[in-house]
């Protein structure tokens, strides 16, 4: 067993015989030799004393504590929430075995199975491991990461459903709280996530110069840490100016949309007290409170702006994201085409006039 250098990877190589006596190389994922000769120390006694090994290795709980505690800071409560609930679901699957001891077999076995059953939640998971697994990788507790050999099955690509003002008037009206109208309406006409809307405190909103900024905050993280602007419509303005209170002591730190002072509304709260109003509404049982955020998308591409400016205001990272809403520009299309009917079958007239005229070896 020994160090090796291959020109096909920038890192040492250890080579040595296989349980089959067949010679095999491993990856030290170390490009300095100090360093792989560390690992080939550490990995020449996990293969003499696999038990040894096993038993002073992390178990993936350890691993998932440690992970969250380390993350807590820098990320928001849903990606910790997605962290937590994953490694749950790996951990009822696969037990709570040795971090070392989970290879990409088994990876690909729990991604694989979540995907027959829902393939949303797969790739959710499988980019929450991936990236947990990588940070793993980074701390030494693993040599490779067993995420990164294997890609996810592709998912298959629908078309969001959105609304129109017409239907959320229907939502609106059977809905008797009022902060719960406010908070659907400023969904719709903002654009913004709801975990965005319920965190929007007084001193994000400019009345003056009418525009709302979406900011990362000690208690709250956008989704990829992207602050960015939204401008304020009329219909907007009326609902915040609504709800700016008039007699009491403002304090530029509190919530716009909360029952009790300085508490945050509950997400799971707002959702479904929407989807209850869509049902009640008798609409499609597809809309859910996101689908106000691709209306307001969808809406601004049917009235001509830019995917770029829409990728903006919705605090998109990738012009790709945006793109699925590129689809609601077909019935434009459609009519730009139509449009040429008639050149056509007046040209097609000519043409077949043209080849009476002419032989077709003539032409």
């Amino acid at each position: 067993m020994y160090l090796t250098k291959s020109a096909k990877s920038p890192f040492w190589q250890i080579l040595f015989k296989n349980a089959k006596g067949k010679f095999t190389t491993k990856s030290t994922g170390k490009k300095l030799k100090s360093e792989a000769l560390i690992f080939l120390t550490d990995f020449k006694s996990s293969i003499e004393n696999p038990i040894e090994t096993a038993l002073h290795s992390k178990s993936l709980k350890e691993f998932e504590i440690e992970y969250l505690n380390v993350v807590s800071s820098i990320r928001s409560k849903s990606y910790k929430n997605a962290i937590s609930y994953a490694f749950k679901i790996l951990i009822d699957i696969s037990g709570n075995i040795p971090l070392c001891q989970f290879n990409q077999a088994m990876a690909e076995k729990f991604i694989n199975d979540i995907y027959e059953r829902s393939k949303y939640s797969a790739a959710l998971h499988y980019r929450t491991l991936k990236a947990a697994f990588e940070k793993a990788k980074q701390w030494d507790y693993i040599s490779e990461n067993p995420f990164r050999k294997f890609k996810l099955p592709r998912l298959p690509k629908h078309i969001p459903v959105f609304i129109e003002y017409r239907h959320l008037k229907k939502i609106i009206k059977v809905t008797r709280i009022k902060l719960l109208r406010d908070i659907y309406l400023t969904g719709y006409f903002s654009g913004l996530r709801l975990g965005e809307l319920l965190n929007l405190r007084w001193d994000a909103v400019d009345f003056k110069n009418r525009f709302i900024k979406v900011e990362n905050t000690n208690t709250f993280t956008t989704k990829n840490k992207k602050e960015r602007i939204i401008p304020i419509n009329e219909s907007l303005y009326e609902i915040l100016s609504s709800r700016y209170p008039k007699s009491k002591i403002l304090n530029a730190g509190d919530y716009i949309f909360t029952r009790v002072k300085g508490v945050l509304l509950n997400t799971d709260y707002v959702s479904k007290s929407f989807k209850k109003a869509v049902r009640k509404a008798k609409l499609d049982d597809r809309i859910h409170f996101h689908t106000l955020r691709h209306s307001f998308a969808s809406c601004l591409v049917q009235n001509g702006v830019s995917l770029y400016v829409v990728k903006e205001l919705l605090g998109h990272q990738d012009i790709t994201t945006t793109q699925i809403y590129a689809h609601i520009k077909s019935d434009n299309l459609i009519d730009a085409v139509k449009k040429l009917e008639p050149r056509v079958r007046k040209s097609n007239i000519n043409k077949l006039r043209f080849l009476k005229t002419y032989p077709q070896n003539q032409i």
